[in-house]
């Protein structure tokens, strides 16, 4: 269901509130790179410092601005399994193709309690789930075990791994046929190698183009082709996460004039060392 490269798009902001010009132009600019959709209101897109209206009005705006030509996935998970059921419904009545629910953070769940928690969400939605397993923001993880376990549940049908164990990877594999998505873009190649089938890229708020085509070529057998755009985008893979993303990432889209790079607290600008690291890998990338 959920195949190819989907953007985990920033949120942009001007002096303090969400600028919903610049998300539409940002929407169209995947629209018009082939992005296959757009994950909403994530940690790329500063989902902490957002209120529940700015969400819901981010959500609508993108669903308006993809017109039906692209996947619109909110993030609806929080640590608190009622809440996350309270905004998966209210995403889902805004038309959305599906959900990407974090492990709980903080407060440290179990396995059990991890798969309680998402099989108690499922339950509640007919919406389409894709676990999100970062356990370097949530310190917990999700194994291949009780991942494998979820699929049993119809309505789980992917996973975002951004655990950087590719080992997990194949473990995963081994026990389970869910869709797994690359949550980190320097390991999207290596990912599509052991059987993911697509990426939810930060490099693709700048470079959708190339993302695209690196996913589309591997999944079409041109494997070579699609190596030599995992070199491409390498160095901008690794220079998008100098300090806690999405900061450098706005920053790279101020220096292409996309957007402003203002940040909410407590997220800062990024310092001047890796600002000029980061322009020096932007003014070389061929975009």
């Amino acid at each position: 269901m959920f195949e190819g490269s989907f953007v985990a798009l920033v949120t942009p902001f001007k002096k303090g509130k969400v600028d919903f010009q610049s998300l539409n132009q940002l929407v169209d600019f995947q629209l018009r790179n082939g992005t296959t959709g757009i994950v909403a209101c994530a940690t790329t897109g500063e989902a902490p410092t957002l209120t529940m209206e700015e969400k819901v009005k981010i959500i609508r705006a993108c669903v308006r601005a993809a017109r039906g030509k692209m996947s619109v996935i909110p993030y609806t998970g929080t640590n608190d399994t009622k809440k996350t059921i309270e905004f998966t419904k209210a995403a889902a009545s805004l038309k959305v193709d599906g959900a990407l629910v974090v492990a709980p953070y903080y407060n440290k769940p179990t396995q059990e309690g991890l798969y309680q928690h998402f099989k108690t969400v499922a339950g509640n939605t007919k919406l389409p789930i894709i676990l999100y397993n970062v356990p370097g923001r949530t310190v917990v993880s999700i194994t291949p075990e009780t991942i494998a376990r979820l699929t049993q549940i119809k309505n789980i049908v992917a996973v975002k791994q951004a655990t950087g164990n590719l080992d997990e990877i194949s473990q995963l594999r081994l026990l389970s046929d869910i869709t797994i998505l690359s949550g980190e873009d320097s390991l999207t190649y290596p990912m599509l190698t052991l059987g993911a089938k697509g990426v939810i890229s930060v490099v693709a708020n700048i470079a959708p183009k190339d993302v695209v085509k690196m996913v589309r070529l591997y999944l079409a057998g041109l494997t070579d082709e699609a190596k030599s755009l995992h070199f491409k985008t390498f160095p901008l893979a690794k220079a998008l996460f100098l300090e806690t993303s999405p900061g450098p990432v706005k920053t790279a889209m101020k220096m292409l004039g996309m957007i402003s790079s203002e940040l909410r607290l407590p997220l800062v600008a990024i310092s001047k060392d890796n600002k000029a690291k980061l322009k020096a890998v932007i003014s070389r990338y061929k975009f």
